[in-house]
């Protein structure tokens, strides 16, 4: 009996032997064993910033406009009898659309050249005894009075032949307003009288609106605050302008997509309006394709000034707030600190900084969650959306929004 309860005593001392060997070999916390007590730093996604070149863009609404618009009215009076033309086709400069009712102005013509026929047989007569009565005047056959009189008559005669000859133009015109033509080539919408219909009666009747879609013009309002920026800005030499005309444009479209033709800006209005302080600018825009039509909603990108080093980063490295904007940076020693920065406007899910970063420097894009207060992390490359590593900047597009627009923002 004693033998046995020695056996059992020297497990049992075994047995506590064994758990303290294998609490042992376990580091405090629970690390993994050979780690030393340390857990390795986290894996952060980086992009290496580089300055370059980058266009300065606002965007801003405006709507789209014919660049030519004629309304098609009736000059003559009188019954429309016939429309000559498709709706919502393309017309050219001088082609029949309507036709009135043509008779009271060729009953007009015709009595206006006889008239005219009735005045030239009165100058012939008129004349003849213009040139009968000279050499009897000259032999004191008649009195010089009578001479005058008779050369006075014929050219009273060649005047009524004038005044015939007006009256036959006139004519003629009025009878050429029976049949309504384009004034200008473009795309005419519905007739907005029918056959039958009395027109141009006391007052010029609207028929239908011919319009030039091909350019179109955008008509777009900037700040005056955002326009006095940008030019302080280039003329202290921050900026340079953009382009030799000054400003390059891009539309998009309502549902997002980029028009694929840029246009140019035209002019930009002299008088700001009071009620919002904006200014009026105008572009032209390319139509061949007749995608874009007159009152279309769209948005301007206009490229006014460019900055000769700005830093493109992604859109999820910033952090937006009431505050302002910041970025995370991983220093040399591997610790991540905000960084306030100063933004532009979104581009392609890009950012372009403005102020606040220097070359060379590693902002953090993802594994923010990772991150354990002031424990050092590992900076990795950081892989976009795409198939590749998204180097410094080298993926966003070149345009961004002015410093202006970021401030109104």
């Amino acid at each position: 009996m004693a033998a046995l309860q020695n056996v059992v005593a020297k497990s049992a001392v075994v047995a506590a032997l064994g758990v303290l060997a294998a609490c042992g070999q376990q580091s405090p916390g629970g690390a993994p064993p050979g780690g030393g007590g340390v857990p390795p730093p986290a894996e952060v996604g980086v992009v290496t910033v580089a300055p370059r070149a980058v266009g300065l863009a606002t965007e801003l609404p405006g709507r789209l406009e014919a660049s030519r618009v004629a309304q098609v009215r009736a000059r003559a009076a009188g019954i429309l009898q016939k429309r000559l033309f498709k709706e919502g086709s393309d017309v050219k400069a001088g082609q029949a659309l309507f036709t009135i009712d043509p008779a009271p102005y060729q009953a007009n013509a015709a009595s206006a050249q006889a008239s005219l026929a009735r005045a030239q047989a009165n100058v012939m007569q008129a004349t003849a005894q213009a040139e009968r009565y000279k050499p009897l005047m000259e032999a004191n056959a008649i009195s010089k009075q009578d001479y005058i009189n008779a050369v006075a008559a014929q050219k009273s005669a060649e005047a009524d032949v004038a005044a015939a000859k007006a009256a036959v133009q006139t004519a003629q015109i009025n009878l050429s307003y029976a049949s309504v033509t384009a004034p200008i080539a473009g795309r005419i919408g519905r007739a907005l009288v029918t056959e039958g219909a009395l027109v141009g009666q006391g007052e010029a009747t609207q028929l239908a609106v011919v319009q030039q879609i091909n350019p179109m013009y955008v008509n777009f309002t900037q700040s005056t605050t955002d326009v006095l920026r940008l030019r302080k800005a280039v003329e202290s030499g921050q900026f340079k302008r953009a382009g030799v005309d000054g400003a390059s444009v891009r539309v998009l479209l309502e549902d997002g997509s980029d028009y694929p033709q840029p246009g140019k800006l035209l002019f930009s209005d002299l008088t700001v309006d009071p009620t919002s302080g904006q200014i009026t600018l105008r572009a032209e825009v390319p139509n061949a394709a007749g995608l874009l039509l007159p009152g279309m909603y769209v948005r301007v990108r206009i490229e006014q000034a460019q900055a000769e080093a700005g830093i493109v980063v992604p859109q999820q490295a910033v952090t937006r707030g009431s505050t302002g904007d910041s970025v995370m940076v991983v220093g040399a020693d591997g610790k991540v600190a905000p960084r306030p920065v100063k933004i532009g406007s979104s581009v392609d899910g890009q950012w372009v900084v403005l102020d606040g970063l220097k070359s060379g420097e590693q902002v953090m894009v993802d594994g923010f969650q990772k991150l354990r207060g002031n424990a050092p992390v590992k900076a990795v490359p950081w892989k976009g959306a795409g198939s590749g590593t998204a180097p410094a900047g080298a993926s966003a597009p070149a345009s961004a929004a002015s410093p202006a627009s970021a401030a109104s923002r």
